[in-house]
């Protein structure tokens, strides 16, 4: 009979406990910034589905380019609101992930961890982003074709190289707006590279190609003649 009280008294009780319980809009946000957009920024918005406070004890994010913050310390019960992450696009390109790992008191869910993906637009092709000659070959020029994108209007480009055993010349065709890179190593008398620094006029962004001259292949080695 005591056994019988006991559990309808917990039957009873149980619901009564506070309990908190954090809930997510969503964790993952996916973002296509434009060309001229200098960041990109994910909204994660929560709610407080439990009616216990509460209280978020670190917010940070995966990388120094993305910061997170967010609109208040505690959540009560029933409470909304949202960590704000914002990325820093700089000279990135193709799809980016970063991430932001939230800490609470949420004994159910102590660690969750957001995700913003952005998917940013392929402003230059480079093709190829590698070229390169073996020692003893002829040091002639060798072209790297750069096509902006339709989104990315660029009327000149700045190619450097931090090498002088390498040369460069640019030239754009007015007709299809691509820029062709004439690279000329200097002498290929020994192996060498470059890293060649392209930036289209006006713009932050600087995009990468490499130069290189590379060891000969070793020559296949000779059968002896047999008699």
């Amino acid at each position: 009979m005591k056994n019988r009280i006991l559990v309808f008294t917990l039957s009873i009780l149980l619901p009564l406990v506070a309990r908190a319980e954090l809930k997510w809009e969503q964790s993952q946000v996916e973002l296509h910034p434009g060309a001229a957009d200098k960041e990109a920024v994910g909204h994660f918005k929560y709610q407080n589905a439990g009616d216990k406070p509460i209280h978020f004890r670190s917010v940070h994010s995966s990388c120094g380019c993305t910061t997170a913050q967010t609109q208040k310390d505690q959540v009560l019960p029933g409470d909304k609101g949202e960590i704000t992450a914002t990325f820093k696009i700089g000279d990135r390109t193709g799809t980016q992930v970063k991430t932001v790992t939230v800490e609470t008191d949420d004994p159910a869910h102590p660690s969750t961890v957001l995700t913003l993906k952005a998917v940013l637009p392929e402003l230059l092709q480079i093709q190829p982003a590698l070229i390169t000659w073996n020692t003893g070959e002829t040091p002639q020029p060798k072209t790297i074709v750069v096509r902006p994108s339709k989104d990315f209007p660029v009327k000149e480009l700045k190619v450097s190289s931090p090498s002088p055993e390498f040369t460069t010349k640019v030239a754009r065709d007015s007709g299809s707006g691509e820029f062709k890179i004439d690279v000329t190593p200097k002498n290929t008398t020994h192996p060498s590279a470059t890293a060649l620094t392209i930036q289209p006029e006006g713009s932050p962004k600087i995009f990468y190609a490499t130069a290189r001259v590379m060891p000969a292949p070793p020559s296949p080695a000779t059968t002896p003649a047999t008699h």
